[in-house]
């Protein structure tokens, strides 16, 4: 969706979208319409029904979802919340999965600490069979 054509909602018009007819969820103040999605959604459709018309950002993101699930969810994207009632909602905790997909995947802190795991595991080996 380009910036030129984002369709702002309410709140109040997101939360009244919450019955098998029309589900709307949202994902960090996006929008999204899961109406049709409901008994695809591979975690069932109490998961969706859970949240509709609600902010569904920390679930969302505690999951974990693909890559491919992103991209699933971006053609079920119909707008935005409304700038005016973002400061109504709780602010979504950065998750690590959002970090790792702002961030870039190499890190030279995870390759050390990544390094040390294995050289205890090595050294825990060689103590338990007695290896010199």
């Amino acid at each position: 969706m380009a910036a030129e054509e984002v369709k702002y909602f309410r709140l109040d018009d997101i939360s009244k979208q919450n019955s098998f007819k029309s589900t709307w969820i949202m994902i960090r103040h996006k929008v999204y319409d899961v109406t049709r999605f409901l008994e695809e959604h591979p975690g069932g459709e109490e998961v969706l029904r859970e949240h509709a018309g609600a902010d569904a950002t920390e679930s969302f993101e505690d999951v974990g979802h693909s890559s491919d699930a992103r991209r699933v969810a971006a053609q079920m994207l119909i707008g935005e919340l409304h700038p005016d009632d973002r400061d109504k909602i709780t602010k979504p905790a950065e998750s690590l999965a959002t970090v790792l997909e702002e961030e870039p995947s190499w890190r030279p802190g995870w390759s050390i600490l990544a390094a040390a795991a294995a050289a205890a595991v090595t050294l825990m080996y060689r103590v338990y069979v007695g290896d010199p």
